[in-house]
């Protein structure tokens, strides 16, 4: 049996190329409490019903960090599994609504990679991953710039 592989190596992501990451994650609605709580987000369109089904959506709203910080959990198999550091996130955008139940997926995009100044045994990838929902509909969007190991020569 082969041991399973944690991530890319700088050598690995070639520019203009999209992965497709394989893990997905349904979201529950305890999920949803679980982040609310711990991260003391207690607007009542996440945790409300009754507020919820008065307001522009008439559901449950599941909180928007939670689908960044799912986005990101889902990319590091492939992304930054090799990563010495993340350096850099920008441009997050919340594209449309994410509810209960909803399953989010993610594509990434190498938009571009350089070697490092500081040091010869890394490099630093940009890309842009989006998610979307079971229906496909695009739901968040963010780029990175993650400092990843090289191979050892």
């Amino acid at each position: 049996m082969n041991q399973s592989v944690l991530g890319l190596y700088f050598e690995d992501f070639i520019v203009g190329e999209e992965i497709k990451h394989s893990l997905s994650k349904t979201i529950f609605e305890s999920d949803n409490n679980f982040f609310s709580l711990l991260t003391m987000n207690h607007h009542p369109v996440h945790t409300n019903v009754d507020y919820a089904v008065k307001h522009q959506h008439g559901k449950i709203l599941v909180v928007g960090t939670l689908v960044f910080s799912l986005a990101v959990g889902i990319t590091v198999p492939d992304i930054s599994g090799k990563a010495i550091a993340n350096l850099e996130y920008e441009d997050v955008k919340h594209l449309n609504p994410v509810f209960i139940n909803d399953t989010i997926y993610v594509r990434t995009k190498i938009l571009d990679k350089r070697e490092a100044k500081s040091k010869s045994d890394r490099g630093i990838i940009y890309v842009e991953s989006i998610a979307y929902n079971q229906n496909g509909l695009d739901v968040l969007s963010f780029k990175r710039k993650v400092l990843v190991k090289k191979k050892k020569s």
